[in-house]
């Protein structure tokens, strides 16, 4: 694990990966792989850790796991490589980038220029069965992803979550509001896109990505650049 992050995350990924519940995640997944389908590949699953520096975040979006279909899974969370067909969540974080900020759609759902400017795209699980969504949730991601939330809860000076859906409000209800911003929306899905609760508002209209920067800019952060980059196909 330490080979496919960050060195920022060193001192954290050597701690966990000594963990019980990670060596039987590990070994869990290595008997698994032998049987059945599982995205992403290893050497892409930890990519939020690879491009985005644990210093370096700004902004933390948490999504549940990884699509399950094949040629999705990118190991960041939401994303898919350019090329693919935008799946319904990610459309719907595109129109409301476009209501939000005048921003042009793209049909290019690659995220990683946002994880290189300091978006955590972190998913709760990082593997998931072909076919089975949230299959391996409960093979220890979930601790995996609830220590990286308490370890940047704890030791990262200030960063704005964008907390959508009630998974997502979850994993964030022991953040430290007095050093970090929260942003809580309903979940991007079709489900719940334009569904508002007692909890949060609805994802669709929140405006949360202009609000994400004005954050930003009271820590005296650079505003991230939230424009889809145009797929290679267009610019040919």
């Amino acid at each position: 694990m330490q080979q496919v992050a960050h060195s920022d995350w060193a001192d954290f990924i050597r701690t966990e990966i000594e963990q019980e519940y990670m060596q039987s995640l590990l070994t869990s997944l290595e008997q698994r792989r032998s049987q059945e389908t599982i995205f992403p590949d290893f050497q892409h699953c930890f990519n939020a850790f690879r491009l985005t520096a644990f210093r370096a975040i700004k902004v933390v979006i948490i999504g549940q796991d990884p699509y399950f279909n094949p040629g999705q899974a990118m190991g960041l969370s939401f994303s898919v490589p350019n090329g693919t067909k935008l799946p319904p969540s990610l459309r719907n974080i595109y129109k409301e980038l476009q209501s939000d900020l005048a921003i042009e759609m793209s049909d290019n759902g690659d995220l990683t220029h946002w994880a290189e400017q300091g978006v955590f795209l972190l998913n709760a699980s990082l593997t998931v069965t072909q076919g089975q969504p949230g299959s391996h949730l409960k093979l220890g991601w979930q601790t995996f992803t609830q220590r990286v939330i308490e370890y940047i809860n704890r030791y990262h000076p200030g960063a704005v979550f964008l907390s959508w859906g009630a998974f997502a409000h979850k994993l964030c209800r022991q953040l430290d509001t007095t050093n970090h911003s929260l942003i809580k929306t309903s979940h991007p899905s079709p489900l719940g896109a334009r569904r508002s609760s007692a909890s949060a508002p609805a994802f669709i209209g929140s405006r949360c990505f202009s609000l994400a920067n004005q954050l930003l800019a009271q820590r005296g952060l650079s505003a991230i650049d939230w424009q889809p980059q145009h797929s290679v196909q267009k610019l040919l």
